[in-house]
């Protein structure tokens, strides 16, 4: 065996490991992805299943479950941190990234409001209108992630949305 054919050899296995390795890493990439995928989505049925608890223990005067649910949905916040970290890790699409912000300055703002300053500020106009725009943006987002991540996920998200609003509904009425 020539010297050559050796180096060529050489080179040549050394190829082969780094192509292994690559393909292990974007193996770990993917399957995080996936993980980000899950957590968010069952985060987002959770929040929209919490509020719908929180908007029904309202509407019967239940304390100790309005307490229970308003405590499942701020602890989300970990959960979607959580998932930002991961989807910052894996240079997911800016709308996903920015959409996960708005989810989280959501969450924020209800822990800031409600277990902090514990101001009555549904009875302030001033301080509910823009609480409830961003809500809203909260809720939006998670239901565009939801269908950016897959079209059935979306759809399950989007049925849990209409049930917290048909228990806001509910809790409105007579």
């Amino acid at each position: 065996m020539n010297p050559l054919s050796l180096i060529r050899k050489f080179i040549n296995f050394n190829l082969c490991v780094c192509n292994m390795k690559k393909r292990e890493i974007d193996s770990k990439l993917i399957h995080l992805h996936k993980l980000n995928d899950i957590l968010f989505v069952g985060s987002s049925v959770i929040f929209n299943m919490a509020v719908s608890g929180v908007y029904l223990a309202f509407k019967f005067d239940n304390p100790v479950l309005l307490q229970y649910f308003g405590a499942i949905v701020v602890l989300l916040l970990v959960p979607f941190t959580i998932s930002l970290i991961g989807y910052i890790k894996v240079r997911a699409k800016k709308k996903i990234i920015i959409s996960l912000i708005i989810i989280l300055s959501y969450l924020l703002l209800e822990v800031l409001l409600d277990y902090i300053l514990k101001i009555p500020f549904r009875e302030i106009l001033a301080i509910h209108i823009p609480y409830i725009f961003v809500f809203y943006a909260a809720a939006f987002s998670m239901i565009g992630v939801s269908f950016d991540i897959n079209k059935k996920m979306g759809f399950v998200v989007l049925l849990t949305f209409w049930v917290l609003i048909g228990c806001l509904v509910y809790m409105y009425l007579g």
